[in-house]
């Protein structure tokens, strides 16, 4: 497991943060698939180098999980530590293959044109991770599958929305081109930077898609399967609350410090999640008007 904590110590994600709730196994389990997700992650962004050279590291990725969930001996360290995981939870590689043509989408394009090829983009790389993620938590009930899906989709609408600049910076830009057209917003003055009245109304079309999909996933989260859920729920309370940041800057993520929650926000949401499950509420943190 050495590894797999080194790399999740390192990180400062909120995703990292909600393992918090889990009891130690499952978190132990928990970072070994987060520490898997980060490095494949982290090879489609290392721009510095070429395309082909992190096509053929995630081929390779891609190979050696296989070795994993096949019962073979796989050679990369954290895909050795992931492979008891995988066993004891019988995890697909149909779902870790979705996430690395996900990732490997990051190589092929840096534009998206409509909302259906975003949504492929939006399942693949938070989705399934939440679709491994809830066999890990454990449910008895499949509305879990609809659950995560929409949660997946709605984290990952608001991660775009905060890192607009960041991926501009790589001449990435995910807000639908079709959406640009309707309205007005240049591809250039998005890697520009420029913060316009369009680009405000811009981002406010996709959060409201966001709104949607957080509104869908806490519809689809079945009452007996909410308290195993306590990490995703802390997920989307956390991801609710800096969309609503994001809102009240009129999402201008190009000029000033950038949006996050302060620590005290993330520990009073902590705490709030835990006290929602532990007494039985049974409505969400997140995804109310």
């Amino acid at each position: 497991m050495q590894a797999s904590r080194t790399i999740t110590r390192r990180s400062a994600s909120n995703l990292a943060l909600a393992f918090c709730l889990l009891p130690k196994t499952t978190r132990d389990d928990m970072a070994v698939l987060y520490a898997f997700c980060r490095q494949v992650d982290d090879v489609a962004d290392e721009t510095a180098l070429p395309v082909a050279e992190r096509r053929a590291q995630l081929a390779a990725w891609r190979q050696d999980l296989h070795r994993a969930c096949a019962g073979g001996t796989p050679q990369m360290p954290v895909n050795r530590e992931l492979q008891p995981v995988i066993a004891w939870y019988q995890l697909p590689f149909d779902l870790f293959n979705e996430l690395l043509l996900g990732v490997e989408m990051d190589l092929d394009h840096s534009r998206y044109e409509n909302w259906e090829a975003l949504d492929l983009y939006c399942y693949r790389v938070a989705s399934v991770v939440g679709l491994l993620s809830i066999e890990i938590f454990g449910y008895s009930n499949r509305r879990c599958r609809n659950y995560a899906i929409a949660l997946g989709r709605a984290l990952q609408l608001t991660n775009i929305l905060r890192d607009v600049a960041t991926d501009a910076a790589r001449g990435r830009i995910y807000l639908p081109a079709v959406e640009l057209r309707e309205t007005g917003v240049t591809e250039q003055e998005i890697l520009r930077g420029d913060f316009t009245p369009r680009y405000t109304e811009l981002a406010a079309r996709v959060a409201r898609r966001a709104r949607r999909y957080y509104r869908l996933a806490a519809r689809a989260l079945p009452p007996e399967d909410r308290r195993s859920m306590i990490a995703a729920e802390l997920m989307g309370a956390v991801y609710w609350r800096l969309l609503d940041r994001l809102e009240r800057r009129r999402f201008n993520v190009f000029t000033g410090h950038p949006v996050r929650l302060p620590a005290w926000q993330k520990a009073w949401l902590v705490a709030r999640t835990w006290w929602r499950v532990a007494s039985g509420q049974q409505t969400a943190n997140y995804g109310q008007p």
